[in-house]
């Protein structure tokens, strides 16, 4: 199933009014990520957004990196980003850094200082707060606002080749204190930051924010249409602004979309950040972050994950997404794609005691449950068996057809069994069953004598190679925890990991590598794992269990 079909939506209408009219020849979009984290599912919205459109309408797609801020960056999260672009299928036509635009940046700044437009201020940053007013009452003028264009200029030298301590001083736009919208009260555009630059080294001691150093950016690149989450909607006038008073010869226009908002997670760089530096997760890449990175790790899929952006649709009313509905998007994917195999994840031995000892029989099981052109593979069986500990009860419950004193099911693609004893330990714990088995009841031979209620899984005994399973449940118990005026982390979910030691058949895994994925019949579909898989030992992280009451809306 594929829905990666093309969809409308007003930026994409915008889009083809303006190709139609001769207002852009090339459409030209960019995706400017802060490398200051990994990459989460929202980014890859914007992601399919911005490179989608630029490819159906054969235009051209920068991946910039908005690296204006040196204390919070790192070349790891360049990396990152780059791989995670690159997985989700997508290739851009420029790399870029806004580090590279440092020098025409600060040209622009002086330009504004030149025309009584740009002012440096000696206010800190909790005065400058006092000074801007609020939603009701406007600002006051900062003491330093009337300095001389000279006066001015020469600061701003000064604090370019770093005669002043961070803190010490900032540049500021000179635009209207009184302003109803809060970004026009003289924001500052440049502040000193002391720090080294991943890219630009000890160069600098200044830079831009990122509110002056995007819209410049976005001009010198030539961005026909730039996109952004409704944040920034507030931000536009100051936007266009700086574009105009910097008298940039191209003029991208800025259009806001609602951002995704997933329920029982965060969607913040900041909030993930503060998980694995707490030690709340396994590092970016944990299967339960919402990371592509975390997804990538737990076997989600580039094609599920297109699928989900283009099912959720572009919109300009923020609302908040069911996780179920990237969970159905991986799960159509995966049915035609992951072989299907046998796992006992919670093993409890039976033993077939009239089954011959010392034989071993191999049997012919589909390879896809639902696709019989992907052929059979051939499985051993023989006389020890490991089955699910929750395939069999002491006491049946009303209505449980699995395994139990009396009780006979069909092993799947193998015989009928039927419970005769059952061995247990010092504390009441089943630890072993027996059984015996109708050789007149294998599984394709036709037989019509009686019919059982249960079909249960099993791994051979001898055969089935030790794994660890790698459950998860979501990460955040609240479907949104934050609404509420509730802490994020106070909404942690303690039983998010589940970790089993059990087995799997060695016909359908012995070759499986990191990424492999499988469905375990019963179980769901399954991933190697990347990060403890060994030589010695297969760890499979539980991608989605096979059945969800989730629909989408068609």
């Amino acid at each position: 199933m594929s829905n990666e079909n093309k969809s409308s939506n007003f930026i994409r209408n915008i889009i083809v009014n303006d190709l139609e009219s001769k207002k852009h020849d090339t459409i030209i979009t960019r995706f400017p990520p802060e490398p200051n984290g990994y990459l989460h599912i929202g980014h890859a919205k914007s992601i399919c957004l911005n490179f989608g459109l630029a490819k159906e309408f054969n235009g051209n797609v920068n991946l910039r990196f908005d690296d204006t801020n040196p204390v919070k960056e790192d070349v790891e999260y360049v990396n990152s980003i780059k791989e995670d672009v690159q997985w989700l299928g997508f290739n851009w036509t420029n790399l870029y850094f806004a580090s590279n635009y440092f020098e025409q940046m600060y040209e622009r700044a002086v330009l504004l200082i030149k025309k009584g437009k740009a002012y440096v201020c000696d206010l800190n940053a909790e005065q400058m707060r006092e000074y801007r007013g609020s939603l009701t009452e406007p600002g006051k003028e900062s003491p330093y606002r009337n300095r001389s264009i000279e006066e001015n200029l020469e600061l701003f030298e000064k604090m370019k080749n770093g005669e002043f301590g961070d803190g010490e001083k900032v540049l500021r736009a000179k635009i209207d204190m009184t302003s109803p919208n809060i970004n026009l009260r003289d924001p500052a555009i440049y502040r000193i930051s002391h720090s080294h630059h991943h890219n630009t080294g000890d160069k600098w001691c200044i830079y831009p924010m990122y509110a002056f150093a995007h819209p410049l950016e976005d001009a010198i690149e030539g961005i026909t249409h730039s996109l952004c989450s409704l944040e920034f909607e507030d931000q536009r006038p100051l936007y266009d602004w700086v574009v105009a008073e910097c008298e940039m010869p191209e003029v991208p226009r800025q259009i806001e979309f609602a951002r995704l908002n997933l329920t029982n997670t965060v969607m913040s760089k900041r909030k993930l950040k503060q998980l694995v530096d707490e030690g709340v997760t396994d590092g970016w890449d944990d299967p339960r972050m919402p990371t592509i990175a975390g997804l990538r790790r737990r076997g989600y899929t580039p094609e599920a994950i297109r699928n989900f952006c283009n099912e959720i649709g572009v919109a300009k009313a923020d609302s908040t997404v069911d996780s179920q509905m990237l969970d159905y998007f991986v799960r159509e994917d995966l049915q035609p794609k992951a072989p299907l195999a046998m796992g006992v994840l919670k093993p409890l031995k039976l033993v077939i005691t009239n089954y011959p000892e010392g034989q071993v029989e191999m049997l012919e099981i589909e390879n896809n449950a639902k696709d019989e052109t992907k052929g059979k593979r051939l499985v051993p069986f023989s006389r020890e068996i490991y089955i699910e500990q929750d395939d069999f009860m002491i006491e049946p419950v009303k209505k449980y057809f699995r395994l139990f004193p009396g009780n006979e099911v069909r092993l799947k693609g193998a015989y009928f069994v039927k419970c005769n004893d059952f061995i247990t330990d010092e504390n009441g714990n089943v630890t072993e069953i027996h059984c015996t088995y109708d050789p007149e009841t294998k599984s394709g031979s036709g037989f019509t004598g009686r019919k059982v209620k249960a079909t249960i899984h099993w791994v051979d005994a001898n055969s089935a190679v030790p794994c660890e399973f790698r459950l998860f449940e979501p990460l955040i118990l609240d479907d949104a925890p934050e609404n509420e005026g509730k802490h994020f982390l106070e909404q942690i979910n303690p039983n998010s990991l589940e970790i089993v030691q059990g087995f799997a058949e060695k016909t359908a895994i012995e070759n499986a590598k990191p990424q492999d994925k499988f469905q375990f019949v019963r179980h769901g579909f399954f991933n190697v794992d990347s990060k403890y898989t060994t030589d010695k030992k297969l760890v499979f992280n539980r991608v989605v269990p096979l059945k969800s009451s989730f629909k989408p809306n068609k």
